[in-house]
């Protein structure tokens, strides 16, 4: 490609991208913030016990999994922020400082070096994950920026895949000890799935992730109904339901799994509706991102 003709296309790049919206935007910015936290997610994967990678280069089947889901994913984070620079409308200092602050502070899903709780972590997120992407390239869609779109819907079928493989993994373990896991699904469900960017900050807005996550569910690119409809999947997909053999208090823990989708999707309604009848919108919040516009 020549500089011509390389110039041309960061132009009309730019053209397509000065049509997104700002609220886009952010959650753009914030789901490519998730995916440059990288070393933080491999760091985990490599705690889990049994599924580790202690030489850097071991040639067990877990390690090469982990070396290669990494790579994967590497891409995600680099082409965002590729698109993110080339489209001049963000502030990339501020994004790179909010990068550096995620990986620092870490996070912890509380998988306790526990590879059944892991797998069942990395079996919701990739979900959620697929979930975010694909629903910010139909607004990118709308909005006309078809670059986008397209590079949305990339990474979603990435993430797709990489949900598939995490899925088997709990779809094996079920075979070989249901009661096991069916016991460390119910104590996860129990409390709430963390998101891995939750302690996200630009080292201004200590609220940063939840403005973000607001902005994010008024879009509907991620909300409480997706959560629901997740573990809904999860449940459907490993045949809880109809799983034999098992003790009584894996008996309880399958009830209580198989029940707990519609009683989240009847509380997150409850609470949509609520807001909505109270006219409770979200205040728009400055951020540094995108030159302190609001959204």
């Amino acid at each position: 490609m020549s500089k011509e003709e390389c110039m041309e296309e960061v132009k009309e790049l730019r053209e397509m991208a000065a049509g997104l919206p700002d609220d886009v935007l952010v959650v753009l910015i914030g789901d490519m913030v998730t995916e440059e936290a990288l070393p933080t997610y491999q760091t985990l994967l490599n705690t889990f016990e049994g599924c580790d990678d202690p030489t850097g280069t071991s040639d067990t089947a877990w390690a090469r999994w982990s070396r290669g889901w990494t790579s994967e994913e590497n891409r995600h984070g680099d082409l965002l922020n590729k698109y993110l620079y080339l489209g001049g409308r963000c502030d990339m200092r501020n994004i790179e400082v909010t990068i550096q602050h995620l990986i620092t502070s870490g996070f912890n899903p509380e998988a306790q070096k526990d590879p059944y709780r892991g797998f069942l972590y990395t079996s919701f997120q990739e979900r959620a994950t697929k979930i975010s992407h694909g629903n910010v390239g139909k607004l990118a869609r709308e909005a006309g920026d078809k670059n986008l779109s397209k590079i949305c819907a990339i990474i979603a079928g990435d993430e797709g895949r990489h949900e598939k493989a995490y899925q088997k993994f709990v779809t094996e373990i079920l075979q070989r000890d249901a009661d096991g896991i069916i016991n460390v699904f119910g104590s996860m469900m129990r409390g709430q799935i963390v998101m891995p960017a939750e302690l996200m900050t630009d080292g201004h807005d200590k609220d940063l992730y939840n403005n973000f996550s607001t902005v994010a569910q008024r879009l509907g690119v991620y909300t409480a109904l997706d959560y629901a409809d997740i573990i809904k999947h999860l449940v459907k997909t490993w045949d809880l339901e109809h799983i034999e053999g098992l003790s009584s208090e894996a008996e309880k823990e399958r009830d209580y799994l198989c029940r707990l989708p519609e009683r989240y999707r009847k509380l997150a309604e409850r609470s949509m509706n609520k807001a909505k009848k109270a006219g409770d919108e979200p205040e728009p919040k400055s951020f540094r991102w995108i030159y302190d516009r609001q959204a």
